[in-house]
């Protein structure tokens, strides 16, 4: 009832859930993905010099597994468990982008939709557009979608059967992340999700 089992309908097992996450199970620490991940978002951020997340999609919403901060006066208020909406994030819509337009609907439908800001997407029509875009780029942008002077580049992670297995993504405030900036921030974010992908086994 309160989410922190889900039994399988064959097996009538139980397997536990990311909220045991929330309560500080280590049990994300044992994901190939977090392994995989953390020499390349390390390397991202010092090219950057801003935060880089890695998320995971748990229902409806993102859950924040590692995060690695920059060396900046102004820090994001991110920390590492924290859950966001899929629809006005970066990583939420990069891992959108890639799953099936009946699982987008779905998620859509279950997710309770606010305009956070000005720039908050709210029509799905609008954001399935925007989803389009994301495929042909192979990156997303929060554009102060989720909190105002904040801006997020993200790209999509993928596992050895081709499936969206995450994102990661580089999150700063606008006067550093400027329009002029974000082709090649995105270059890089997308180079490293990459390398991330085929250190879990995805292969084109």
């Amino acid at each position: 009832y309160k989410g922190y089992v889900v039994q399988d309908v064959e097996t009538s097992k139980y397997k536990i859930t990311f909220k045991l996450f929330e309560l500080g199970s280590r049990k994300i620490e044992n994901m190939d993905l977090l392994t995989a991940s953390k020499p390349y978002t390390r390397i991202l951020m010092e090219k950057i010099n801003e935060v880089v997340h890695l998320v995971v999609r748990d229902d409806n919403e993102i859950i924040y597994i590692d995060k690695v901060e920059a060396d900046n006066t102004i820090r994001m208020a991110s920390k590492i468990g924290k859950r966001s909406p899929l629809y006005c994030t970066a990583t939420g819509k990069a891992i959108l982008a890639y799953l099936p337009e009946s699982k987008v609907a779905e998620i859509w439908d279950k997710s309770k939709i606010e305009k956070r800001t000005d720039n908050t997407i709210t029509n799905f029509d609008v954001l399935k557009a925007e989803l389009a875009e994301i495929r042909k780029k192979g990156y997303a942008i929060d554009n102060e979608e989720n909190e105002i002077g904040v801006i997020c580049v993200g790209a999509p992670i993928f596992n050895r059967l081709g499936e969206i297995e995450g994102a990661i993504s580089v999150s700063g405030p606008t006067f550093r992340i400027t329009k002029d900036k974000i082709e090649a921030v995105a270059k890089e974010v997308k180079y490293y999700a990459e390398l991330i992908s085929r250190e879990i086994g995805y292969y084109k």
